[in-house]
C-alpha cells in the first residue's frame, strides 16, 4: 500500500508543478493557495507512505537512490511549510514545488508499473517526449539568439554607433521581452519532456532506468534550467544577466544533446 499513498502525494506535488508553470505566465498568481494546500496535503501522504514502507521492509526506507529521493524530497516539503508557516515566503516554492514533484516522483518509479499496453503505444509516449524536448530546444535557440542582438545593441548604444536601416536591431526592451517569454516556454517544454522522459524509462526498463545516461543528462539539464528561472523571478534578473542566462541554458542543453547523440552512436 506505501506505493498507492506515495504515488497519491505525487498527484498532489503535481498541482504545485502546475502552479509553478502557470505562475511563469503570471496566470498562477491567485493560485498559490489551493497548490499550497494540495502540497501540504501531498507531504501528509508523503509521510504515511514513508512510515508505511519503513514496516514493510523492517527499516527507515534510506537504502537506495529512489529511496533516499523519496526521503529527500519530504525532508523539503516539511522544511518549506515549516518556513512559510513563520515567514510566509512564496518565491521559495517557485524551485521546491517543482523539485519535490520530480524527487518525489523518481521515488515513487522503484516500484513495478504496468507494461505499455502497445507498441504503439510506446512509440506514441515516446516521440511526445522527443517533440516537447525539440520544442524546448527551439524556444532556448530563440532566446540565446535575442541575447546575441542584445549583446550586439548594448554595444550598439554605449559606443553611440549609427547602424544602417537594413541592420537595425530591436530595441533593448523588445529583446528582453523575447528572450524572457522564450525562456518562459522553453522552461515549459522542457519541463514536460522531462517529465515524460522519465516516465517512459521507467516503464520501459523499469528500475534499471536510473542508469539510463540520457535521462541523467536530461534531469541535469531539467534541474539547472530550474535553478536559473529560480533566480530570474526571485531576484529580478533582466537585460543582460536575463541574456547570459539564455545563453548559459542552451549550452547546457546542447552537451545534453550531445552525450545523446553520442552514447547512441556508440550504442550502434
Amino acid at each position: 500500500m506505501s506505493i498507492v499513498w506515495l504515488r497519491t502525494a505525487v498527484a498532489l506535488y503535481s498541482l504545485g508543478l502546475i502552479y509553478v508553470l502557470l505562475f511563469l505566465f503570471g496566470k498562477g498568481a491567485r493560485l498559490f493557495i489551493p497548490a499550497h494546500i494540495a502540497f501540504a496535503t501531498g507531504a501528509v501522504f508523503h509521510l504515511v507512505a514513508l512510515v508505511e514502507l519503513r514496516q514493510e521492509i523492517g527499516h527507515w526506507p534510506l537504502n537506495n537512490f529512489y529511496e533516499t529521493s523519496s526521503a529527500c524530497a519530504f525532508l523539503i516539503a516539511v522544511f518549506f511549510l515549516a518556513t512559510y508557516t513563520y515567514y510566509r515566503i512564496e518565491v521559495f516554492a517557485i524551485f521546491l514545488f517543482p523539485l519535490v514533484f520530480f524527487m518525489s516522483l523518481i521515488g515513487a518509479t522503484e516500484f513495478a508499473v504496468p507494461n505499455w499496453a502497445s507498441q504503439g503505444a510506446r512509440n506514441a509516449y515516446l516521440m511526445a517526449h522527443i517533440a516537447t524536448a525539440l520544442v524546448g530546444y527551439a524556444a532556448l535557440i530563440l532566446a540565446a539568439l535575442a541575447s546575441v542582438f542584445y549583446f550586439l545593441q548594448e554595444r550598439h548604444l554605449k559606443r553611440k554607433e549609427q547602424t544602417r536601416p537594413r541592420l537595425k536591431l530591436p530595441p533593448l526592451g523588445t529583446l528582453d521581452q523575447v528572450i524572457s517569454q522564450a525562456m518562459n516556454v522553453g522552461f515549459v517544454a522542457i519541463t514536460l519532456a522531462t517529465l515524460s522522459g522519465v516516465i517512459w524509462a521507467s516503464v520501459n526498463e523499469g528500475m534499471r532506468w536510473i542508469f539510463n545516461a540520457e535521462i541523467g543528462f536530461f534531469l541535469f539539464t531539467w534541474a539547472f534550467y530550474l535553478a536559473m528561472m529560480f533566480f530570474r523571478i526571485s531576484a529580478g534578473w533582466r537585460g543582460r544577466r536575463l541574456a547570459w542566462m539564455a545563453v548559459s541554458v542552451l549550452g547546457c542543453s546542447m552537451l545534453t544533446w550531445a552525450a545523446h547523440v553520442t552514447r547512441s552512436v556508440l550504442t550502434r
